[in-house]
């Protein structure tokens, strides 16, 4: 005995957005994540309320390296799941970071910088040398205060790195690579 037609359309329609919602929560799960930039921590290179593409698969077969802009969990919330924060990887394990007379040294070298454009306002720092399975992180925005990083709950765990930050997709006007 067959179905009515009208039945069985509607179970396909079904079948197939049941099928739809499973891959997109997967996808949106274990590949990719949109993130609403907040705060001016990485500035100039992001603005507040920009929406970020995240490349979650990108740490799944390889591990961040310095220059990546990625989305963390903030340390300092560890009671809330949902707070995260978007930096830059300055050093990754083994590495040594300085702050003195306003600029960064890495491993002894100074680190230029072309997306901060400004020296650093805080005071000197270091020299520290990051720890294996963590990573250092700052953000973009050097004035005094202005971000809120590793220079001041320390290191991140590479398990607390959720992705990276690939392109910018909103608004339209400064949609752009990362």
């Amino acid at each position: 005995m067959s179905r009515p037609p009208l039945v069985a359309e509607l179970l396909d329609w079904f079948k197939t957005l049941i099928i739809a919602v499973v891959i997109v929560t997967l996808l949106h799960y274990f590949v990719f994540n949109l993130s609403t930039v907040k705060g001016q921590s990485m500035q100039p290179t992001l603005e507040e309320k920009e929406w970020l593409f995240v490349n979650k698969a990108v740490y799944l077969a390889g591990s961040p390296k310095r220059g990546d802009v990625v989305i963390a969990e903030d340390p300092e919330h560890e009671l809330k799941s949902n707070e995260y924060l978007v930096k830059r990887v300055i050093g990754v394990p083994g590495d040594q970071i300085e702050i003195r007379s306003q600029r960064l040294y890495l491993n002894g070298e100074m680190l230029v910088e072309p997306y901060t454009g400004l020296t650093i306002e805080d005071e000197d720092f270091g020299p520290f040398t990051v720890e294996p399975g963590t990573y250092f992180i700052m953000g973009d925005n050097r004035h005094a205060g202005a971000s809120r990083d590793s220079r001041s709950f320390g290191t991140v765990t590479e398990k607390s790195i959720k992705g990276r930050a690939d392109f910018i997709l909103w608004p339209v006007t400064k949609m752009k690579s990362i």
